[in-house]
């Protein structure tokens, strides 16, 4: 008698995966769909000339919900970090209130899959009126056409 419970039971499962496995599933859209290298590139020039216009709106409009930031420099060992939008933004504002002619020229981007790269020299003058003049780059993580998190490194140069 237990083993023809037993044979109920497998068969029943069987009949339960067969009867899964044979119904249509809707449709899901993939939302982690892989962009090309191509379509990261445009995204990181973009993103370097919303930087040079000083342009809130743009930048942000390039960045995921859940953004982070990671600054060049900070009390933390990877700098000061800032997540989610209303974080990022208000550290983005800080830089261009700090450096109101802030520039960064002679960018080059790199692109690789989910990650990207940006080369600059940063120049800015400081309310003080000390000019900074920096090499630097990002690290970019990709996500959904979308930048999820720039990590930032700038040369540690004193102010001329």
């Amino acid at each position: 008698m237990r083993a023809s419970i037993i044979s109920v039971l497998i068969a029943m499962l069987l009949t339960s995966a067969a009867l899964l496995y044979s119904m249509a599933l809707p449709e899901q859209t993939v939302t982690n769909a892989p962009r090309s290298d191509a379509d990261s590139l445009t995204l990181l020039e973009c993103f370097a000339d919303a930087w040079n216009r000083h342009d809130l709106d743009a930048l942000m409009s390039m960045m995921t919900d859940g953004c982070v930031f990671e600054a060049s420099a900070g009390s933390e060992v990877n700098g000061e970090r800032s997540e989610g939008q209303q974080a990022v933004r208000a550290a983005y504002a800080a830089v261009f209130e700090t450096f109101p002619d802030a520039h960064w020229a002679n960018a080059r981007h790199f692109v690789a899959g989910n990650r990207g790269v940006s080369e600059w020299t940063f120049t800015g003058t400081r309310k003080d009126g000390k000019r900074v003049e920096v090499t630097g780059c990002d690290l970019f993580t990709l996500r959904d056409g979308k930048i999820a998190i720039k990590n930032s490194y700038r040369k540690n140069r004193p102010a001329i």
